[in-house]
């Protein structure tokens, strides 16, 4: 029996990872831990083999206030957590991260490119990645996930807003663009595999394809019912302010991992692109 132990007990990768593996996968036990408080500091982390950290300030703020908090929760505690778990002989310790450690808003993604953060959420993210990189030995695996845009079954994020955005919109733009997305159910299979395997190492793992953002929205308005109508007439104007506009950049732009860094030595994507959609949308409706 593995033992895997799951920091934050809100968290939606560490939740949905949770829900995935107990439906899938026997040989298996999971336990969750809050890190609001210091109970963990007493916790025996020796009877587990495994460290799922995902806790951490997720949303990016540029409020210069929240700076400090970030690099105490998403660098310091994340190299404490790390520490501890070495020194109580736990076996694997994986580290959700985030492509935003490349500070990237358009563009694509090789393996040369060097990590280069424009705001402290991404930088204190990666100190924590070369922190904990420095404990790596062959007795305690330190693994460093950076996905892309997650979405999936009680996703709030960016692809929420596009699915309500949708949903009202008559027409919408047909923009050629490509976009790394993951979902949900393709990242627990992953994390999964990295468990069994007991890898270490940096990861990058997104859907075997890239997602146009016109072809999204169709596509979730087709599942939902609903008629729109695509036109290039917005093209010239959106092209003119995509480099100056977080919105449209985020919306429109090409910001993709290079899909041969995401090769793994065995196949987790159990989602293909218009299951992923439509199973995202049921479960989305039925929560409204």
């Amino acid at each position: 029996m593995k033992k895997i132990l799951i920091t934050g007990i809100s968290s939606y990768v560490g939740n949905s990872f949770e829900d995935w593996v107990v439906q899938k996968y026997k040989n298996y036990s999971i336990d969750k831990v809050s890190l609001r408080k210091s109970n963990w500091m007493n916790m025996n982390f020796s009877d587990y083999d495994v460290i799922l950290h995902v806790a951490g300030i997720a949303h990016v703020s540029t409020n210069n206030n929240m700076k400090d908090l970030y690099y105490k929760i998403n660098r310091d505690l994340t190299e404490r957590i790390a520490k501890k778990a070495k020194n109580e002989n736990v076996k694997q310790f994986i580290f959700l991260s985030s492509i935003i450690v490349y500070g990237k808003e358009n563009g694509t993604i090789n393996i040369d490119t060097v990590p280069n953060p424009d705001n402290f959420y991404g930088e204190s993210k990666l100190q924590a990645e070369k922190l904990i990189q420095s404990l790596d030995s062959e007795s305690f695996r330190v693994a460093i996930v950076r996905p892309p845009m997650i979405y999936g079954r009680g996703s709030k994020g960016n692809f929420k807003k596009l699915s309500k955005l949708a949903s009202i919109l008559p027409i919408f733009p047909e923009i050629n663009n490509r976009r790394s997305m993951l979902h949900i159910d393709n990242l627990s299979e992953f994390l999964f595999a990295l468990i069994k395997n007991q890898d270490s190492g940096i990861y990058f793992p997104q859907n075997r394809e890239y997602i146009n953002t016109t072809d999204l929205v169709t596509t979730i308005c087709r599942i939902k019912g609903k008629k729109i109508y695509v036109t290039r007439a917005f093209n010239p104007l959106i092209l003119l302010f995509l480099n100056k506009s977080n919105i449209l950049s985020k919306m429109f732009g090409d910001l993709k991992y290079d899909l041969n860094m995401s090769v793994y030595k065995e196949d987790y994507i159990c989602r293909d692109f218009l299951t992923s959609i439509r199973l995202t949308e049921m479960e989305n409706e039925s929560e409204n």
